[in-house]
């Protein structure tokens, strides 16, 4: 297949997942598939890969892909930009929040004979979970602070107790 082909086949399944049109974004997937995803230890297979993708699509609706680059090399197409939806379903034990999130997301999907049949993905985890508000990052007006006490505790003098005579 051309690049161009390549390339029309991975944009139309983002845009299927977007449109919420799964059987359409499945049916562009290899049954071998095989996902390497940032943060998993061992590939995903297309089952795998579908439970991931499932887990985020029915957490989160109203999703929608921005690639501010899309770049094809024979039968590879990557892919850069943001991610954005609303939070509306229970996402790994979070109950909705209803918040708005945004993230930076990387993929390379490498297509043959008309499917994806491989796909490295990295997401903005960290990311994804401050916006939802399950990790605090301090602000900048917090970071002196933490700062200044962190970094005193390696000066801080032991207390001294006095020691009886015998």
């Amino acid at each position: 297949m051309s690049t161009e082909q390549n390339k029309a086949i991975v944009l139309q399944f983002y845009k299927a997942f977007d449109n919420r049109n799964i059987e359409q974004a499945l049916a562009l997937m290899a049954p071998n598939l095989v996902a390497h995803l940032a943060g998993k230890s061992e590939p995903l297979n297309s089952d795998g890969f579908k439970q991931f993708g499932m887990a985020f699509y029915l957490a989160f609706t109203n999703g929608q892909h921005r690639f501010d680059e899309v770049i094809v090399e024979g039968d590879k197409v990557a892919t850069c930009g943001t991610f954005t939806a609303t939070h509306f379903g229970n996402f790994q034990g979070l109950p909705p929040t209803g918040k708005q999130i945004k993230l930076s997301i990387m993929h390379i999907d490498r297509v043959d004979d008309g499917k994806i049949i491989e796909h490295w993905g990295q997401g903005d985890a960290l990311g994804l979970m401050q916006q939802l508000g399950i990790i605090f990052l301090p602000g900048p007006a917090l970071l002196p602070h933490i700062f200044k006490s962190f970094l005193s505790k390696p000066f801080k003098k032991p207390a001294i107790k006095a020691q009886k005579l015998r």
